[in-house]
């Protein structure tokens, strides 16, 4: 480990601003852990509690909401933690990712016991309902802890407008194909273990381990980075720290940041609300065996991952806004055609699959691409850089919205008649028609109707590539002065 403080670092100069690829690749790494923790849970979770543990549905919806409007609230908090962080040897973010990285491990796999406290059905579920909300709301503690700094560090490893595309690039090549990695232990361990219990046990203990090891690959491969940006912004002169009242009033009063922040919203809970319901879809309206979940899922996340360079490509030609649009008019189409689908046409649903993996790739690549730019344009305004508190409010207000979101989703399965499992019974329950219809509204057009908003507050978006090199301009013009 180099132990170098900041002085060591070379001088920072205008060439290099560019990432070699070895920066980039652990950079990537770090979202690897929790892509791979977060897209388990946003697959499979809702359907273990319900199918596994044998909670019912709302009440299983009711224990995600609890935990995500937790992780919303403490987004903020270690956003502004971050920021006020100071360590010469390890800069501001990285101590948090590397002194959490192994409770955020631990919590996770915690999530797939069913522990036994009473032989009576009705004190068991509710045993089991305080368990994983407690459980739930520790795991989403440390997945702050790790990812929101990590989240944060896009600006501070370059200020070039289209070498922050192709990080994030590298970043989401990591992020989805960790999800197409889970799918894939997924179905291999679906299909040779019988125990469903066991299944999933097997499957976190695994994904656990990768997470944590790929957190540490991130933290020593882009330290030395990090200390390079931290002797160029400990050498400018900063201006006193506002109130956090404040800062609050400056971060909503950045009109391209609330535009921020609304496309993400929409275009994250209709990937979490498609995500969420897709192996319900499959198993109950599609008739396929549960086995075949994580290939349905390894359509949409791989197709996603090869398209993701395709559009950082297309982004440096056409800009932002442009591949924005290009890949959700796809996903719409996809969306439509799985609420028509019929359970005989396998084959278009993995057509449709494909096809919404175009869209789900500029819902990783673009917004998180246009927050940086967000943060300069805070910085030109006020002379401070707080990339902590405004990526915290990006996804404190996700969080409310997935949180709300998937509440819906649970409650709607259980007023709609959805059956849940019976714990250690091999044999599902057969749904009735007024579930599989609620299956097919949540798979269909709720996610359209948050696709076509996000678009509408896409077109708005006022940062353009011109705008941005303006502000960089001003930025360079001051620190010069």
């Amino acid at each position: 480990m180099n132990n170098s403080s900041p002085e060591h670092y070379p001088q920072p100069t205008p060439e290099n601003d560019k990432l070699d690829f070895k920066t980039k690749l652990a950079y990537g790494a770090g979202d690897l852990g929790p892509a791979i923790t977060a897209n388990i849970a946003v697959f499979f979770l809702l359907i273990f509690f319900t199918n596994v543990a044998g909670i019912p549905a709302g009440l299983a919806g009711s224990i995600l909401l609890i935990g995500k409007i937790w992780d919303a609230v403490n987004d903020p908090f270690v956003g502004v933690l971050t920021d006020k962080t100071k360590s010469r040897r390890w800069g501001r973010r990285l101590p948090w990712i590397f002194y959490g990285a192994i409770p955020f491990g631990i919590f996770f796999f915690l999530q797939w016991i069913v522990p036994r406290f009473s032989g009576e059905p009705t004190a068991q579920m509710w045993g089991l309902f305080w368990y994983y909300v407690a459980i739930g709301v520790l795991s989403q503690v440390f997945y702050t802890v790790v990812n929101l700094p990590y989240t944060a560090l896009t600006p501070e490893l370059t200020q070039d407008y289209n070498e922050r595309t192709s990080l994030n690039s590298f970043r989401f090549t990591f992020s989805i194909g960790g999800s197409i990695l889970s799918l894939i232990l997924a179905k291999v361990i679906f299909e040779n273990i019988a125990d469903r219990q066991q299944q999933y046990l097997v499957l976190a203990a695994v994904c656990t381990v990768v997470s944590v090891l790929s957190l540490y690959w991130c933290v020593f491969g882009i330290r030395d980075r990090v200390m390079f940006f931290e002797r160029r912004r400990t050498e400018t002169e900063q201006p006193a720290s506002l109130p956090i009242g404040e800062q609050l009033k400056i971060v909503f009063s950045n009109r391209a940041f609330l535009f921020v922040i609304g496309i993400y919203l929409c275009s994250w809970l209709a990937v979490q609300l498609t995500a969420s319901v897709i192996p319900y879809f499959v198993v109950n309206w599609m008739r396929l065996k549960e086995s075949d979940v994580p290939t349905v899922l390894i359509g949409v996340q791989g197709t996603a991952l090869l398209m993701l360079f395709v559009w950082s490509a297309l982004s440096k030609r056409f800009g932002k806004k442009a591949v924005y649009f290009m890949g959700m008019s796809v996903w719409i189409i996809a969306q439509a055609g799985l609420f028509s689908l019929q359970p005989n046409q396998i084959g278009l649903m993995y057509l449709l699959a494909v096809m919404a993996g175009f869209g789900i790739s500029t819902a990783y690549l673009i917004p998180w691409s246009m927050m940086p730019d967000v943060i300069e344009l805070d910085e030109l305004q006020t002379g401070q850089r707080r990339e902590g508190i405004f990526y915290g409010f990006m996804v404190l207000l996700q969080k409310f919205g997935l949180a709300f979101g998937l509440f819906l989703v649970g409650m709607a399965l259980e007023t709609s008649g959805f059956k849940e499992a019976v714990p250690g019974q091999s044999m599902l329950p057969v749904q009735p028609d007024s579930a599989l219809q609620a299956i097919r509204f949540a798979v269909g057009p709720l996610p359209m109707i948050f696709l076509i908003c996000g678009l509408v507050l896409a077109y708005f978006y006022p940062i353009t590539r011109e705008v941005h090199a303006e502000i960089l301009l001003k930025l360079k013009e001051r620190k010069k002065s």
